[in-house]
């Protein structure tokens, strides 16, 4: 058995002591670095010799053991706290890892519902404000009905939805000003459906206050995590399993569905309220499915 690195030792004692790090973090820290120094060793090269080019020479052989991408940036974020920490405390003259950046990681398609499933899901919706008997159940079944049309209609963040003015249910016109992240403001427009709901769900509200959702809570209005939880309820009695349905997933069939029937990835961008198109970019994958159908549809050798 190998004698115990007194670099990793020194680092590990530091995460606890500064920064109160849990026994099985510092396990797998230890474990990480351990397996970065022993491949160190079989390499022949001393760790004050270590350049970013060994860095990108080990983040190599950790793709061809099979180690996922998710997995190899972990190793690498550990690794390069260990650099810093021996350039910090003078036991390194440099830190090799400032240059080297960690793997690619795929980018996760975001979990869309088709659109006869938000059908289905607003037609229950409908059906249950239009069936309930007591009025605080009827209440309920028109907020939600509310909240569904309005997130699906226009594709607001949850934060936005659920903070939204209780003026927003009587403007005249047939958009929303909605401010978003870092106080940008933008336009987004209302369906017939939408302002109806609002309308309906406001008739009903017996609370006073500045909120068209409001909740006995710290903000004074509705919570996303009560949201969330009635939200998988109606998903449930519309047929749709709870791992299948978040608020973030109807933001993401609002986007999905525009760009499946020609919306401009520009377009949805405004409306999403994202700084950069970058971000809207992970719903290309729609678009590329629409080209893929209109060669097929409409390229006169596909008949052939």
């Amino acid at each position: 058995m190998s004698a115990p690195d007194p670099e990793i030792g020194a680092y590990l004692d530091m995460l606890a002591a500064e920064r109160g790090a849990a026994a099985n973090t510092l396990s797998a820290y230890r474990r990480d670095l351990d397996d970065y120094r022993a491949w160190l060793a079989a390499s022949r090269i001393d760790l004050d010799a270590v350049e970013a080019a060994t860095l990108r020479a080990y983040l190599a052989e950790l793709e061809t053991r099979g180690l996922k991408a998710s997995s190899a940036a972990r190793k690498l974020s550990c690794i390069r706290g260990f650099h810093k920490f021996l350039y910090a405390e003078g036991l390194a003259e440099t830190d090799p890892s400032a240059p080297v950046s960690g793997p690619r990681r795929p980018q996760a398609l975001p979990k869309v519902l088709g659109v006869a499933e938000v059908d289905r899901l607003l037609d229950v919706a409908r059906a249950r404000a239009g069936a309930a008997e007591s009025p605080g159940e009827a209440a309920r079944a028109r907020r939600m009905l509310c909240l569904l049309e309005l997130l699906y209609a226009t594709g607001l963040r949850v934060s936005e939805l659920i903070s939204l003015p209780r003026s927003a249910a009587t403007t005249r016109e047939r958009y929303l000003v909605v401010r978003g992240k870092g106080g940008r403001e933008r336009l987004v427009p209302l369906t017939d459906l939408a302002r109806a709901a609002m309308r309906e769900h406001l008739a009903g509200l017996t609370a006073e206050g500045p909120w068209l959702f409001p909740a006995d809570s710290e903000s004074g209005h509705l919570t996303r995590q009560a949201f969330a939880r009635d939200l998988k309820v109606a998903g449930a009695a519309a047929g749709i399993r709870a791992d299948r349905i978040s608020p973030h997933v109807l933001r993401h069939a609002f986007a999905s569905h525009l760009l499946q029937n020609g919306a401009d990835l520009r377009i949805v961008q405004e409306l999403l309220g994202h700084a950069d198109i970058s971000t809207t970019q992970i719903y290309t994958h729609v678009l590329d499915e629409r080209l893929k159908g209109m060669v097929r549809d409409l390229h006169p050798l596909m008949d052939e």
